[in-house]
């Protein structure tokens, strides 16, 4: 049996029929979304500035294993924890206005 012709589901085609069958709403959608642009500024941080987890613990006294979860998006740290991680990386949270969908 030949699999030329099966067109494999893109990641937002799976967001969209998750979204239509109502397993999930945009609200978490957009949490998700906001959850990884976190993590990848505080990645993108950490390597800019050459600083290892295992460094990072050390400056923050977040252990390098918690750290290593928050990155991998296997923990969600709480508004303290990313602020004390963000800091060393001369980065900090800020509120902003949600772009409205047309």
């Amino acid at each position: 049996m030949s699999n030329k012709h099966i067109h494999p589901m893109t990641f937002q085609d799976h967001e969209k029929d998750m979204l239509q069958r109502g397993l999930i709403t945009q609200e978490e959608i957009d949490a998700s979304n906001a959850r990884v642009a976190i993590m990848c500024e505080l990645i993108d941080a950490r390597n800019e500035n050459k600083i290892s987890q295992r460094r990072l613990e050390e400056l923050t006294g977040i252990r390098q294993a918690t750290i290593s979860d928050m990155e991998a998006g296997k923990t969600s740290p709480s508004i303290d924890t990313l602020l004390r991680v963000l800091a060393p990386l001369g980065k900090t949270l800020v509120v902003a206005p949600v772009e409205q969908r047309g």
